[in-house]
């Protein structure tokens, strides 16, 4: 695939940040939200699967491939924040799905890109085959001609088998494959997040919880702190509730939200 300039740059910038200080990078859910998470200074953006599937009046895994290639499109259009992938399981159970998945992303003009070991049908991939998974994601990464950074992920905690060692165990491994980072979403407790961290060599990315400020995530040794679709519900609720409110009593009172667009989505922005 033909690499821009632009794409190489994203690329570097997003691969320092691993190497800086600790970094919150938050999940937009289409354009508008990405360019008024650009103006608000972060460093980094990365997709949200569920937020997305939103945005399409569908739930989390009902989207496909090209259609999530088209959404990365466009969030790489709308800034010029490195723009990272959650691929879900690679869109299919075979290692080639996940190697795929990896070329189509960085096609669409991401920087980086996650891969599961959960698959839709409803079960956590064993680990030798987990684990080719990731080592075929990383080697269509290091054929890219751009610095990739390439996420695996240990969704145990999420999918009902919340056993820390198994967690330890599949990131070890997964970074023994090339992964860059990893990343164990459901991990609750510093102490949890502690032992990940000091477990593995490769940098880890947190899923935030309301309950850990992201000063006590760093302490606890992340890189790294996403926080999937929980904007987008933020969003949604507040639509619910303002909608509500008129619905069942007509009253308007929270149509009184004034956001400064031409600042955020102006020229140069």
């Amino acid at each position: 695939m033909p690499v821009t300039t632009r794409q190489r740059e994203k690329a570097a910038a997003f691969a320092a940040l691993h190497a800086g200080e600790p970094f919150v990078i938050p999940n937009p859910w289409d354009a508008g939200s990405a360019r008024v998470l650009t103006a608000l200074g972060f460093k980094a953006l990365a997709t949200t699967s569920s937020g997305f599937a939103f945005t399409l009046g569908r739930l989390d895994g009902g989207v496909t491939l090209e259609e999530l290639a088209e959404h990365v499109e466009a969030l790489d259009q709308a800034t010029g924040l490195p723009v990272s992938v959650d691929l879900e399981n690679g869109y299919g159970r075979d290692p080639a799905s996940a190697a795929h998945a990896i070329q189509r992303a960085a096609a669409a003009g991401a920087v980086g890109g996650s891969i599961e070991d959960y698959d839709p049908g409803g079960y956590l991939y064993d680990l030798p085959l987990a684990t080719e998974r990731v080592a075929a994601a990383a080697a269509a990464a290091r054929g890219l001609g751009f610095a990739f950074t390439l996420t695996a992920r240990a969704e145990n905690h999420i999918r009902g088998h919340p056993d820390l060692d198994d967690t330890i165990a599949r990131l070890r491994s997964f970074a023994e494959a090339g992964a860059d980072v990893l990343y164990a979403p459901g991990l609750r407790r510093a102490e949890d997040i502690r032992a990940v961290c000091q477990a593995v060599s490769k940098p880890v990315n947190v899923l935030a919880v309301p309950g850990l400020s992201f000063a006590e995530v760093a302490a606890a040794g992340a890189q790294r702190v996403s926080v999937g679709g929980a904007l987008t519900w933020a969003a949604a609720q507040a639509l619910v509730d303002a909608a509500s409110a008129i619905a069942d009593r007509g009253d308007f009172g929270a149509l009184t939200a004034r956001l400064p667009l031409a600042d955020w989505f102006g020229p140069g922005q």
